[in-house]
């Protein structure tokens, strides 16, 4: 009853969070945190013990895929030297330089603890940047690479930590297998993201050809699927993150929902759009739960003769350190991209100062960093605790707070001005995908219906659309007639009118994937008009079914 209880409480806050922030002008996520926080401070405050693999397991795979699923494949292939350059060289640029420094600016914690700790908080959150990161001040290019990072770093980081938590445990080190395991946590990621999405599709593809199941039954294996796709991963000791991740991303272009029936497709569309709001407010919440008690528990190490300044000061000073370790590390590949370029004969795009620097302070970090650093074991082998496990959690939480709101109020001062104002870029693209779906649900159209007209000029626009209005309100008329011939003529005409409307929804679909297939739209404005054609499909059926 108490964690039904909790669920409850968590999700009410969740929708008052999505109210308030119209009246606050404080970003959602910091928002949901303070809320969380607010809740467990009290004496009889609301307390909650986190089990970190579930914690993972019930918040990572269903956000991760989502996010993977609405990413721009097109531009993510495109931009996939800088993404792999911060999804793999950062992270270990991090751990090394983090790690040391981090051993010098507190030396109360051990080498290899500070490598565990650096290597957790190495991956960006893709549910948090997605959150703090407005698409309208950011520049395209930066975005997209911001949201491949965050993506593909989780696998990187959290192989890292357990390495570094495993040297911590035994006080050994193999460089050697340390790198086969990473491979293999990658590879067999990869192939488990795959395996799920390849029975995915074929249980759809079954219950698409028995016919008559319920769209649910449809809608719960799209649910089911990053979930399944995380626990083979894991179940094999690979990459349970990066499987959810590579279901995501494939998900779109294996053309998986077109075994889905129309009720099933708007179904999905409103479930996973829900789903993403209640799981990123709830983990943000869940996060600011924690606060109260890991604020108590502050190591001596960290108090000194001023209990609160000393411990915001070495947090505010290490996330000041990974920004900088970003900013150079994207400073050193923008110079090497340059480089390469010129030597290959090709045009550079070098960033400028302030979007290296967008970039830098856009790395926020969030629940994946919680989660690992709170799944560090109690003891040693020995049966001794396990060094300075509180300082490092202290640490890590401060961190996530800090790179929050820094890239909060930094973010829209620095990137002012980087969008040059206009018409944006995406809505020129779907005005382009309409007016192409268009012609070709037009064409469509022609070729069924030319068989049946007549020779003769055709009428100009204005007279084409005075004959559709006045012939929808003839059969308006004409249905409201007693005459039962009157209105047998209208059913039919309208039943006509929904088989020629689908026959061209059916079309401007096919235009749509073949457009995305060619790289003409990205996934975002494919997205956008798929559920609008899918909407309309509905409303046809809806009506069909009634006449």
């Amino acid at each position: 009853m108490q964690t039904a209880i909790f669920i409850l409480v968590v999700l009410v806050f969740v929708a008052v969070s999505g109210a308030l922030v119209r009246l606050v002008r404080v970003p959602l996520p910091v928002l949901q945190i303070a809320i969380g926080a607010a809740l467990a401070w009290p004496v009889r405050g609301i307390h909650v013990e986190i089990d970190p693999e579930l914690f993972l397991l019930v918040f990572i795979p269903p956000l991760l895929f989502s996010d993977a699923f609405g990413a721009p494949k097109r531009e993510l292939i495109a931009l996939r030297r800088p993404i792999l350059d911060l999804a793999i060289g950062l992270v270990f640029f991090t751990i090394v330089g983090f790690g040391y420094a981090l051993h010098w600016l507190v030396p109360s914690i051990p080498l290899v603890v500070a490598f565990a700790l650096a290597a957790v908080l190495s991956p960006t959150d893709a549910v948090a940047v997605s959150s703090i990161v407005d698409r309208n001040v950011v520049p395209a290019r930066l975005m997209h690479i911001l949201e491949g990072e965050s993506l593909l770093n989780d696998a990187s980081g959290l192989v890292m930590f357990r390495f570094a938590v495993a040297a911590a445990l035994t006080g050994s080190f193999s460089f050697a297998a340390a790198s086969l395991s990473f491979l293999y946590a990658v590879a067999v990621g990869i192939l488990a993201g795959v395996a799920a999405l390849f029975v995915a599709a074929k249980m759809l593809q079954l219950l698409n050809r028995i016919g008559g199941v319920p769209a649910e039954a449809q809608v719960l294996i799209t649910i089911l699927l990053p979930f399944v796709a995380y626990l083979a991963a894991e179940h094999f000791g690979a990459s349970g993150i990066l499987a959810a991740v590579t279901a995501g991303l494939l998900t779109g272009s294996t053309g998986i929902f077109r075994f889905l029936g129309v009720s099933a497709r708007m179904q999905t569309i409103s479930l996973w759009t829900t789903f993403s709001f209640v799981f990123n407010g709830a983990l943000f919440i869940v996060l600011g739960l924690q606060l109260p008690e890991i604020v108590r528990k502050v190591p001596a190490e960290l108090t000194g003769h001023d209990p609160i300044i000393q411990p915001v000061l070495t947090v505010l000073a290490l996330t000041l350190c990974l920004i900088a370790l970003r900013f150079v590390w994207i400073w050193i590949g923008d110079i090497t991209a340059g480089i390469a370029a010129r030597l290959g004969k090709r045009e550079a795009e070098p960033f400028g100062l302030r979007v290296r620097l967008a970039g830098s302070v856009a790395g926020v970090r969030g629940a994946i960093t919680l989660a690992g650093i709170l799944s560090l074991p109690l003891a040693l082998q020995d049966g001794s605790p396990f060094p300075a496990r509180d300082l490092v959690i202290f640490l890590a939480a401060g961190v996530i707070i800090c790179s929050l709101v820094i890239a909060s109020l930094a973010l829209p001062v620095i990137a002012r001005g980087l969008v040059e104002p206009g018409e944006d870029a995406g809505a020129a693209e779907e005005r382009m995908a309409r007016v192409g779906a268009a012609k070709a649900a037009i064409a469509h159209l022609e070729s069924i219906t030319q068989t049946d007209e007549e020779e003769g000029d055709v009428p100009g626009i204005r007279l084409a659309a005075a004959n559709g209005i006045v012939a929808a309100y003839r059969r308006r008329i004409a249905a409201a007639d007693e005459a039962d011939e009157a209105r047998a003529e209208v059913r039919e005409a309208g039943r006509l009118e929904i088989d020629l409307r689908l026959a061209g929804i059916a079309a401007e679909r096919d235009a749509l994937r073949a457009m995305l297939r060619r790289g003409e739209i990205n996934d975002h404005t494919a997205r956008a008009l798929f559920t609008e054609i899918t909407l309309m499909e509905a409303l046809l059926n809806g009506r069909q079914t009634r006449k």
